[in-house]
């Protein structure tokens, strides 16, 4: 790359602002990458509580359909769930965590009362009610599970492409800028050389001459007396 570059003063120049351009831009993103380890790690734990919520969540869930089905019969049970007329509704907003954005899921009308599931309460036992709270529970867990899964893979896809400039920085373009500062400089050492030898010997030469005019001049003037006397 260095030898694509033109060793002047300006392209020096200009290189060196690109150097201090590009080392304040790495510092940035080191600083950025840090902190979105820092917060992926902090959503990493919450992330697992929530996993082993969804697990506990899932095998009650499991244990209340079983026994609501041993209790009362598949019959049962399925019409209690036919019976619901108002689903959750769930609405998408977004956050911004160090940058990147991440959704942010709300839910309504997970949790129900029991005049709410729609199935009649004198025509069930508390095994359907366990059931229902139970699933309501797990939708829950659920939901909470896809909005911090979301935001763990968003944030683990920013960090790569954050760790990925750094070292771009770090490995490619600085080491190439400063080659390239180096050639530069070491191309302007050696025409600087060149100049004050150039230099040098235009002065010696001019002086040989000086010297030559100044002799001619000193014979001159022991001639012309010689010429006076004949």
């Amino acid at each position: 790359m260095a030898k694509d570059v033109k060793p002047t003063r300006k392209n020096l120049m200009q290189i060196e602002d690109r150097i201090e351009l590009s080392e304040r831009g790495h510092d940035t993103l080191e600083k950025k990458r840090d902190g979105l380890i820092m917060e992926f790690m902090d959503i990493l734990d919450q992330a697992q509580d929530v996993r082993d919520d969804l697990d506990d969540s899932y095998d009650r869930a499991q244990r209340a359909i079983n026994m609501a089905r041993a209790m009362e019969g598949d019959v049962a049970v399925r019409g209690a769930a036919a019976a619901l007329k108002e689903h959750p509704e769930l609405t998408t907003q977004s956050k911004n965590i160090m940058g990147v954005v991440v959704p942010q899921i709300d839910s309504k009308g997970v949790r129900k009362s029991l005049d709410e599931r729609g199935y009649g309460v004198m025509g069930t036992s508390a095994r359907i009610d366990e059931a229902a709270e139970a699933y309501e529970e797990l939708l829950e867990n659920i939901i909470l599970a896809a909005e911090v899964e979301t935001a763990m893979k968003k944030m683990l896809e920013e960090i790569e492409t954050t760790k990925r400039r750094v070292n771009a920085l770090e490995f490619k373009l600085l080491p190439d800028l400063h080659d390239n500062k180096e050639y530069i400089e070491q191309k302007l050492e050696e025409q600087e050389r060149e100049e004050i030898f150039r230099m040098k010997k235009i002065k010696a030469k001019k002086e040989e001459e000086e010297a030559a005019l100044a002799a001619e001049e000193a014979e001159d003037e022991e001639v012309e007396p010689l010429a006076a006397d004949d």
